[in-house]
């Protein structure tokens, strides 16, 4: 059978519950039909209006995304521009979106969660762990440890391996020895304190500044900027078969695909790279 949409988030709910989500934040049901049946639906990043055309031209019934499309209350509604033609677009192709956004990131078997296991990091606990929360694995990050020590050349190259990236940013010695990781998908920069006191000797995330990049060579601390959208783009394709996994002990028809065209908003070019 079919779930309609009010089931699927009930699901969702329960892997990634929406109350975990930060104040700021605006997960869950962003637009569409709580009533719809859902028989197909289409996982990404980001709500774009490519992935939305994509979706519609899939005859899904379901946009599964990362970032939420609505972050503020709107004021208006301009269909020739983000976000309005993505809910134009969602509305006349009968297409519910829902984002799993700082929920997932917090949630034990989350992003974090994903991307640690991914480079193999043992003893897991939350980076920063979420008020209240009874489980280690519940707050924002992960910091484990590798099963042994390797220098952080060495670390990069398997960053770059595991997600498939051609390049990353890097502070700290090539020979630093790397033995206790703190991982935060997305843009961590404001979590590199945290990651210093609990004796990280390398953190991973994505969007560094320069300042912080400063502050981190300050502390000892080496960093891999990994790019915000390589390490959440890698541990939503993981998600997606965990999600598969769901829906099938539900016992429903719903067929779930990845948007596998999606790609970050900007390249980086080169003397040797150019347009």
């Amino acid at each position: 059978m079919a779930p309609v949409l009010k089931e699927v988030l009930k699901v969702l709910d329960g892997i990634a519950p929406f109350s975990l989500a930060e104040e700021w934040d605006n997960s869950g049901f962003q637009v569409g039909f709580l009533s719809d049946e859902i028989r197909k639906a289409v996982i990404s990043l980001d709500p774009t209006i490519k992935c939305l055309k994509i979706a519609a031209e899939r005859k899904a019934q379901l946009l599964l995304t990362h970032h939420p499309l609505i972050f503020k209350p709107l004021s208006r509604i301009d269909t020739d521009a983000y976000p309005g033609d993505v809910i134009s677009e969602a509305l006349r192709a009968r297409i519910s979106i829902v984002a799993l956004h700082t929920n997932l990131d917090m949630a034990k078997g989350g992003i974090n969660d994903i991307l640690a296991q991914m480079i193999g990091l043992q003893d897991l606990e939350a980076l920063h762990k979420k008020n209240d929360a009874e489980d280690d694995l519940e707050g924002l990050g992960r910091i484990g440890h590798l099963p042994s020590a390797m220098p952080l050349s060495s670390v990069a190259r398997m960053i770059m391996d595991t997600l498939g990236s051609t390049g990353l940013s890097v502070t700290g010695p090539a020979d630093k020895e790397i033995k206790k990781i703190a991982i935060l998908g997305g843009a961590g920069g404001g979590e590199l304190s945290c990651a210093s006191e609990k004796g990280a000797d390398l953190f991973i995330t994505g969007d560094i500044r320069h300042h912080e990049a400063l502050m981190a060579d300050a502390l000892g601390l080496a960093l891999i900027d990994a790019g915000h959208f390589n390490l959440e783009r890698a541990a939503m394709h993981i998600f997606a078969d965990h999600l598969r996994d769901r829906f099938k002990d539900a016992g429903w028809d719903l067929k779930l695909e990845i948007y596998e065209d999606e790609k970050m908003p900007f390249r980086h070019l080169s003397r040797e790279n150019t347009f």
